[in-house]
């Protein structure tokens, strides 16, 4: 029996491409093994993100090399689509296949086809992501919290054009999962799950594509009447595909997730500007409260940058009292990275390294006050939460509850909070019948 391993590296996307390279496998015959040593087949499932990202695929690859050098290794991913020479050099890397190639892994492995319309030489397989159509899809069950959340990505790639990212040219332009496949996808993890969390690269554009013209909030209902799912959470949604109907919808319906997170990157204008972000700060504060206005107890959090090209001290300030004056309850925080190839590398005026991580440093203490004080807000009151197994749960609006005693993992359930853990909240002791 041949069996392989997938290593995955990134975002939901990509662990969701892991999980259909591995169904792929399996339908072929071949076996999942324990570890790299086990496999006759190692795919390093990657991305590119950042440079650490791209030296942290680096350094699997040599490290499975070591473990098993009779093993053949499989690149893909975004590194291998933007980068694939300098994956192929890597020792006992056989092939390298881009984002272009990932439906073909199956074929490469099992030497049964010759992929064609390769860019490159015998063993890269790449070609241009734009004129992709292809779409991986499988639900990721969320390891680190007890396999009870399943991600499903019903979106891809992104047809927006941000100066600093590389994300377009290496996933190609945004494409959806039909509504109809997503409806089916839902149904059947209703069936073992409670919650189930929608993602994508660029998920507020599911259906906008032309041939479809649909709205992520039509999806939504859709799934509300069509399915059983108790719980939907959708992961990131750019700030003006928060539209005023997604918004009330989720403010209406139980069954929905009260969590919104929308990628601000920065709260200077003339930083957004040079980033070619569609929207300016007074456009993201009037989305930010009016899902404040709706849903009073909302996670609300967003993704920013630190350090872009030119970011002056002025303009640093200037975003941290933005960021300091919306009622954000967490924050990721992003040193920038040149990417090659992104407009953003090729500006001058890079800032120092140094200054970049200082700036992260002060807005991730910014963002600690911010949970902190939401969670302080939290005490005394009634959260629904999906249990995860033993004492750890989840709440709706984002918070990790310990619950009082242990409960099995994939119940969603009423709880009352005593009071704060060092990173979440804690549930109130259940009270005593005395005899």
């Amino acid at each position: 029996m041949r069996k392989f391993i997938v290593h995955n590296f990134g975002c939901r996307a990509t662990q969701a491409d892991g999980v259909a390279i591995e169904g792929m496998l399996r339908a072929r015959g071949m076996q999942p093994a324990e570890s790299s040593s086990d496999a006759q087949f190692v795919i390093i499932n990657s991305c590119t993100v950042t440079a650490a990202a791209d030296e942290d695929v680096r350094q699997a690859v040599r490290r499975a090399h070591r473990e098993n050098p009779e093993a053949k290794i499989l690149v893909t991913g975004c590194y291998a689509q933007r980068a694939p020479e300098e994956l192929a050099v890597l020792p006992g890397v056989a092939w390298v296949a881009g984002n272009s190639h990932k439906h073909m892994i199956p074929a490469l492995l099992d030497g049964t086809e010759a992929v064609e319309d390769t860019s490159y030489h015998g063993q890269i397989y790449v070609s241009d992501i734009t004129a992709s159509h292809s779409f991986l899809t499988a639900a990721v069950e969320d390891s680190m919290l007890d396999r009870t959340r399943p991600n499903l990505k019903i979106q891809d790639g992104c047809s927006n054009r941000c100066s600093f990212c590389i994300i377009p040219s290496v996933r190609g332009k945004s494409r959806s999962l039909p509504p109809d496949q997503v409806i089916e996808q839902v149904r059947n993890l209703a069936s073992r799950y409670r919650e189930v969390v929608l993602s994508g690269i660029n998920l507020g554009r599911w259906g906008r594509e032309q041939g479809m013209n649909l709205r992520l909030a039509w999806l939504i209902r859709r799934l509300l009447a069509e399915t059983g799912i108790e719980r939907i959470r959708l992961s990131s949604v750019e700030p003006m595909d928060f539209s005023d109907d997604l918004l009330e919808l989720m403010a209406s319906s139980p069954r929905i997730a009260k969590h919104v997170h929308a990628p601000l990157q920065s709260g200077c204008d003339r930083v957004l500007k040079r980033m070619r972000r569609k929207y300016r700060t007074r456009h993201y504060e009037d989305r930010i409260r009016k899902a404040r206005a709706l849903m009073p107890d909302a996670a609300i959090g967003a993704d920013v940058m630190t350090g872009f090209p030119g970011e002056t001290d002025e303009e640093f300030e200037e975003s941290r009292s933005f960021i300091a004056s919306l009622p954000f309850t967490y924050l990721h925080v992003f040193t920038y990275s040149e990417r090659p190839g992104t407009e953003a590398a090729a500006l001058g005026n890079q800032v120092d390294p140094k200054v970049r991580k200082h700036r992260t440093q002060v807005l991730r203490a910014l963002a600690a006050e911010k949970n902190l004080a939401f969670r302080q807000s939290m005490v005394g009151r009634e959260l629904s939460v999906v249990t995860l197994g033993d004492r750890r749960s989840l709440s709706g609006n984002y918070l990790q509850v310990e619950l009082a005693t242990p409960r099995p993992a994939n119940q969603i359930v009423s709880v009352r909070i005593e009071g704060l853990s060092t990173s979440g909240l804690v549930e109130a002791q259940p009270l005593r019948v005395l005899a």
